[in-house]
């Protein structure tokens, strides 16, 4: 069953325990960061780094307050990433995630490009760099698990469902408090829809949420501008496979001993 997340920004505090609880559960690195004029920290995502908090000072009814962004993949249900990937090391699965396979990839870096939300990030300091993003803990799903975000939420701001059940929630909660939310799904339309949707009661482009995302699946316009790369660049796929392969090949003999 495909499942989804609706997160109603209304209801965040700002705690940060879903950024604690992911990077304990991916086993990811922290490093040093430091604050660039608000309380969003880490500033961006990255490869160590799959979800965070984004704190935003917003001006609504002449008051001063804060909103709080919560960033990660937003598992596209057709998603682009995937379709540009030349070796299928990204994949949708029928629960929702968009998945990704370290030993098939080749490092071309191509679902970067494809992103329209621009979420996988690559491990440039690594001298074997993989793509790293939120991986919707797949494997947690799988055993009937909530996402390691979703359980340490306090506040309930994330409601993890069947899709269509997420769906049906978002617009029940517009059409009962119409003054208290805007008037947009953010996720249900964008890209030709996406398995995380969002509610707010402050405008999303005054949030920082990318706007003029089409609303069509992005995939056919994917391959339509890999369709124009020309053989040399084919060619340089190639030698990334044949590097990748001995790289790959060289962990599993590690492995072996």
């Amino acid at each position: 069953m495909e499942k989804g997340v609706l997160v109603d920004l209304t209801r965040c505090i700002g705690c940060r325990g879903c950024q604690v609880a992911c990077k304990e559960w991916n086993e990811r690195d922290v490093r040093k960061t430091t604050f660039k004029g608000d309380f969003t920290n880490p500033v961006k995502l990255s490869s160590d780094c799959y979800t965070n908090i984004q704190f935003v000072e917003t001006e609504k009814k002449g008051k001063v307050g804060w909103s709080f962004i919560k960033n990660q993949c937003l598992h596209c249900k057709e998603p682009a990433c995937a379709a540009a990937c030349p070796v299928g090391a990204l994949t949708k699965t029928a629960q929702g995630a968009v998945s990704y396979q370290f030993d098939k990839c080749i490092g071309c870096r191509y679902c970067m490009v494809a992103c329209p939300f621009d979420i996988p990030k690559y491990e440039w300091e690594s001298v074997s760099p993989w793509v790293q993003k939120c991986t919707f803990c797949a494997e947690r799903i799988e055993d009937g698990l909530l996402p390691a975000c979703i359980k340490t939420c306090p506040t309930e701001t994330m409601l993890f469902d069947d899709y269509d059940k997420i769906v049906a929630e978002a617009k029940k909660r517009l059409a009962k408090e119409p003054g208290k939310y805007v008037k947009h799904i953010y996720g249900l339309e964008e890209a030709g829809g996406t398995n995380w949707l969002y509610i707010s009661d402050i405008p999303f482009e005054e949030l920082g949420f990318k706007k003029g995302i089409p609303s069509v699946s992005l995939p056919d316009y994917t391959w339509s501008v890999l369709s124009s790369i020309p053989a040399k660049v084919t060619g340089f796929v190639a030698l990334l496979s044949a590097v990748a392969y001995f790289r790959g090949r060289g962990s599993q003999e590690e492995g072996s001993e």
